[in-house]
């Protein structure tokens, strides 16, 4: 058990995830270029961090301690929707019941990132009481709960602020015209049989 909790890979996945709730703690601090802009960087490299951790077990209590209240998760939700107004909403496809819907599913940002910082926050406290066994309890219900739903919320929030970042990064652009360096049938030749033919 010890040595899965102050492993290397377990380390950095505190680290990392530590960041990203310093991060969102400071949403009040900033505007909306700035939070999409580092949202889009910290995102990938948690879910890069989580998923290296080594899943090996559900023995755990019930539920290790919670520190999250219904508030904190309420204010970090209406931190982000009102930073990101109109940009907060998203069409869900991964939803269980999209296949039996005749209607697009919506889906916001800000509730993905409260879900994703209520995960976070509970497991770093467990981690700041020193215990062992309620850090190795902790560890496991949030990997199971990354598996289980915060892991995709992640990846949605993400697609949707992806899109929200490069779109506005475009319109600032100059509108000028790109041309390719290449004759448009060079697209059929693989990118090593272009490479061999230069």
């Amino acid at each position: 058990m010890s040595s899965t909790l102050h492993s290397k890979e377990n380390l950095e996945f505190i680290t990392v995830a530590a960041e990203f709730c310093l991060f969102l703690e400071q949403i009040p601090e900033l505007n909306k270029q700035q939070f999409i802009s580092r949202a889009v960087k910290y995102m990938p490299l948690l879910y890069l961090k989580t998923s290296l951790l080594s899943y090996d077990s559900e023995d755990y209590e019930p539920e290790p301690e919670r520190i999250v209240t219904e508030t904190d998760y309420e204010l970090m939700r209406s931190n982000v929707a009102s930073l990101l107004g109109i940009d907060d909403n998203y069409l869900e496809v991964f939803h269980p019941d999209m296949q039996y819907s005749d209607t697009p599913i919506a889906a916001a940002v800000s509730e993905n990132i409260a879900d994703i910082y209520q995960e976070l926050k509970d497991y770093l406290y467990n981690c700041q009481l020193g215990n062992d066994e309620a850090m190795h309890d902790s560890l496991i219900y949030c990997l199971a709960a990354f598996r289980n739903h915060w892991g995709q919320k992640l990846l949605n929030a993400l697609r949707a602020l992806h899109q929200v970042f490069y779109n506005e990064n475009n319109e600032n652009e100059d509108n000028t015209e790109i041309h390719p360096t290449q004759p448009d049938d060079s697209r059929d030749i693989s990118f090593f049989n272009y490479q061999r033919n230069k």
